[in-house]
């Protein structure tokens, strides 16, 4: 490892582009066989639609199929599950992305109860996080998963190393511990949340700390100990434009490796996206 005043950089678009090419080169030795990632978008949100349009984007320099789904913002209940419905009895499609947040009006979970766990690419249905909990073979929500292909690419240890995730939910922080905690992973994990009495001396114990909280610059230098890994998922818009739950200017002088924001967790949603299509397609019997 570096000196703390030069932390290595978890390139997270370099570490995307490189799967993609991965899975372009498995697609073409498999024979280019027809795997096909559906996403759903539902209204006229600007960032929405430039995920999904980056999801294609890559799904084609990878090889795959891709089709996009749209209804207007004010469409229906029943027309949205209609829909996926569809697509969840359609055997071309083999993932179904629906594009989060879906409108006000509509019920967010029981349109994610029609997805087969074995098309929700995305890892949010209660039959994907049962498998993740019970170590079945299934599909891990994107961006945890992302964490954990970063944390191998560039070698950063994590049997017996303690990592603290700021943030529970279910799309990230939760899952990401169960990951972490694997067999074979083997990180002892800590879930700190709003709750968390005297989180900076938590932090500060940790050889890994995750901030999904999306509390901008909420982790800063007093929480670091030196040499420690940090790894930025949260996302706030503010006035100077995006910044994640990690302080990185004031952290960068003490850490060991740091990810970049933008350009560390969120290329690796994508990479992980197209790898959880092609883990669909095998589960579903395809060879890839």
């Amino acid at each position: 490892m570096p000196a703390a005043a030069d932390p290595v950089i978890l390139d997270g678009i370099a570490l995307r582009d490189l799967m993609v090419g991965q899975i372009a080169q498995r697609m073409a030795a498999a024979g280019n066989p027809s795997v096909c990632l559906a996403t759903v978008l539902i209204g006229d949100d600007g960032p929405s639609r430039t995920y999904v349009r980056n999801k294609h984007k890559f799904a084609a320099a990878a090889g795959l199929q891709s089709r996009n789904e749209e209804l207007p913002a004010s469409t229906s209940q029943a027309q949205v599950e209609d829909l996926v419905g569809r697509l969840a009895a359609d055997p071309g499609v083999h993932g179904i992305l629906v594009q989060q947040p879906l409108p006000s009006h509509l019920d967010n979970d029981a349109v994610l109860r029609l997805l087969p766990a074995e098309k929700d690419v995305d890892g949010l249905t209660t039959g994907s996080l049962g498998r993740l909990v019970r170590g079945e073979p299934g599909l891990t929500p994107c961006t945890p998963l992302g964490v954990l292909r970063l944390l191998e690419h560039y070698k950063i240890p994590t049997a017996g190393r303690h990592a603290v995730i700021v943030g529970r939910s279910t799309l990230v922080g939760t899952p990401l511990a169960l990951l972490l905690s694997r067999k074979g992973v083997d990180a002892t994990t800590t879930i700190a949340h709003s709750r968390t009495s005297d989180l900076t001396e938590l932090c500060r114990s940790a050889d890994i700390v995750v901030g999904a909280s999306g509390q901008a610059r909420m982790i800063g230098a007093a929480h670091c100990k030196s040499g420690a890994t940090l790894i930025d998922v949260g996302i706030s818009r503010t006035e100077s434009g995006i910044v994640g739950d990690i302080d990185f200017d004031a952290v960068k002088g003490l850490v060991g490796a740091i990810t970049p924001m933008p350009g560390g967790t969120g290329p690796m949603t994508i990479a992980c996206l197209l790898e959880n299509t092609l883990t669909a397609a095998t589960l579903q019997g395809i060879t890839v």
